[in-house]
């Protein structure tokens, strides 16, 4: 199975592998993020319910291109755990992470 022919099942899979447990997909919600009048992410996020981890009860999933010249998806996963609650705030913890990430590696 790959992303181009079942992108739902790609994230489910990815969900699998990284977490160990199925995954039903709920919904989709768009998600526009902006920071100072400038949007800084325009996408949709795929909530799924977690079965089969009693420790992991939702997730929030999207995949993304990593660059024009690479045309696979890098895949990203988040926990609903407090405060992540909502796909806007799992989009905000992903930004703030990769921004953590960023600053950390021209350190």
């Amino acid at each position: 199975m790959t992303w181009k022919t079942d992108y739902i099942g790609f994230l489910r899979q990815v969900i699998k592998e990284l977490h160990g447990c199925e995954a039903e997909h709920v919904e989709t919600v768009s998600v526009t993020e902006q920071f100072e009048g400038q949007t800084v992410w325009d996408g949709e996020v795929e909530v799924f319910d977690a079965r089969g981890d009693p420790t992991i009860k939702k997730l929030f999933a999207w995949a993304y291109p990593e660059s024009p010249d690479k045309p696979d998806l890098k895949a990203v996963t988040v926990l609903a755990v407090p405060p992540v609650t909502t796909p806007r705030k799992a989009v905000q913890a992903f930004i703030a992470r990769r921004y953590r990430k960023d600053a950390d590696s021209e350190a």
